[in-house]
């Protein structure tokens, strides 16, 4: 979710308003067979093939309206959620009765995580007074303003311990876990954006990202190794609008990177661009195609499929705080793109969006998603916000098809109205679901054209660090 480091939470709840009132009036999508209309406020609903097994709700400190739930990672019967406010460690042995182990309080949008081993990192994307969870806000002009990654132990998951942090250009806005060819360190490739002549640590052109080591056994000694520029003639200069216009964001920068090590690939989300790369030199990422989209307002997330012949990228029209979901802007717009990889160059297939009626309140439009591994089939869970999760088949690149929801309907009227599944992840056997407002959700996907997923376990997972399941 995009936000710009200079808007405060207050001006942050205004626009949030004022935007989503933009859209107040405007009908309905078209409604798929089933109940017409989008739900009532909080109802669920879900298709014959979803069992909603779980929800566990946020609890103080992390309850209050502002303190949206973000990124999950998984480690064994252990999931990570990032929260505004900090961190959620959750034991999910038993994903029926998943139970809260430790909250951690370090507030610092937008506090994505992941792990490796007994570490835990959190991205701090918001300036603040120093690398402390203690620290306050501070505006990005100030040059002792702190913005990066911070490291925690989990080794014992009901008292994680702080161990370290990093400062990055920019802040770390998401970061991706990258294993090294050596194993005694992890690599993070940290993407952040918004660079300002008034930024003294956040200073233009920001045509790059960050790269982090992590000794394993001494991660206090983290530090950045490396700057790689991946637009040296400069990025998407971008087309001017708001929403709900035809706009595009320009390139300062990426917002997020989906790695799949074992093919040395990398597809990058980056604002008004979409760049696949090659890292078998992992600190020397190499742009191998780079493709721009006129339907595509923020270039957000992917997700490859397992043969690596194709990957999704995401739109983020208006950063996840509008109506996007309306019909009146179309299905290629805040959607899903699906590029066919041919000889290491991206084809443009087709888009997926949901059509399922939404509200004229709710924040909807494509975000993060993962994928299921499905023999012989590709399938991907993914997170709409209020638009709810949403599992989809894109076998036929051409020809994308839902085949499964889970959704609630639109907050109560007295609420802000930024809310719904963040993120949306299959993890052994199960679909877990950050949302922002209502904390954990597990569901179940029973269908036998998926069942063969159900067989497959991990030791873990950090979902923009794709396992390759050669199915």
């Amino acid at each position: 979710m995009p936000v710009p480091k200079r808007l405060t939470a207050a001006a942050a709840v205004v626009l949030l308003t004022v935007t989503l009132a933009t859209t107040a009036g405007a009908p309905a999508g078209a409604a798929p067979p089933g109940p017409p209309g989008p739900p009532a406020p909080d109802e669920i609903r879900h298709s014959p093939n979803i069992r909603h097994l779980a929800t566990v709700a946020k609890q103080p400190p992390f309850d209050a309206e502002l303190a949206f739930g973000t990124d999950l990672a998984f480690a064994g019967d252990l999931a990570a959620a990032g929260n505004y406010d900090g961190f959620t460690l959750y034991d999910i042995a038993d994903p029926a009765r998943p139970r809260i182990l430790s909250q951690t309080l370090c507030p610092g949008s937008q506090n994505d995580v992941s792990i490796a081993g007994d570490l835990l990192f959190l991205s701090t994307d918001s300036s603040r007074s120093d690398d402390s969870c203690r620290s306050t806000p501070l505006p990005a002009t100030a040059k002792t303003a702190w913005e990066g990654i911070k490291i925690f132990d989990i080794g014992d998951p009901a008292a994680p311990r702080y161990l370290a942090a990093v400062e990055t250009a920019c802040g770390s806005h998401t970061h991706t876990l990258v294993p090294e060819h050596r194993r005694d360190s992890v690599l993070l490739y940290v993407s952040s954006y918004g660079p300002d002549p008034a930024f003294p640590d956040c200073l233009p052109p920001h045509d790059r990202i960050t790269v982090v080591r992590v000794p394993l056994r001494d991660p206090a000694a983290a530090a950045v190794v490396a700057r790689p520029v991946l637009f040296p003639g400069g990025g998407h200069p971008g087309r001017p609008g708001e929403f709900p216009g035809p706009y595009t964001v320009p390139t300062s920068g990426c917002h997020d990177i989906t790695v799949l090590p074992e093919r040395d690939l990398a597809a990058a989300a980056c604002m008004g661009d979409g760049v696949l790369l090659d890292i078998s030199d992992r600190l020397r990422p190499r742009p191998i195609d780079r493709v721009r989209d006129r339907n595509f307002a923020f270039w957000h997330s992917a997700t490859f499929n397992d043969d690596a012949t194709k990957v999704v990228f995401v739109d983020e029209l208006g950063g996840g705080m509008t109506a996007a979901c309306a019909p009146e802007i179309g299905a290629t717009r805040g959607a899903s793109a699906i590029y066919d990889i041919v000889g290491g160059r991206l084809r443009p297939a087709s888009y997926f969006k949901i059509d399922r009626p939404q509200g004229t309140t709710e924040n909807c439009v494509a975000h993060n998603s993962s994928l299921i591994p499905v023999r012989g089939r590709d399938v991907l869970v993914q997170a709409f916000y209020q638009g709810g999760v949403s599992v989809w088949d894109f076998t036929d690149s051409r020809r994308p098809r839902e085949i499964g929801y889970f959704e609630r309907g639109p907050l109560p009227a007295d609420q802000v109205p930024a809310g719904g599944s963040w993120s949306a992840y299959w993890y052994n056997g199960h679909i877990y679901s950050s949302d922002m407002r209502k904390g954990l959700d597990v569901l179940r996907l029973d269908d036998p054209r998926t069942a063969s997923a159900n067989r497959v376990r991990l030791p873990g997972l950090n979902p923009q660090t794709q396992p390759s399941y050669r199915r």
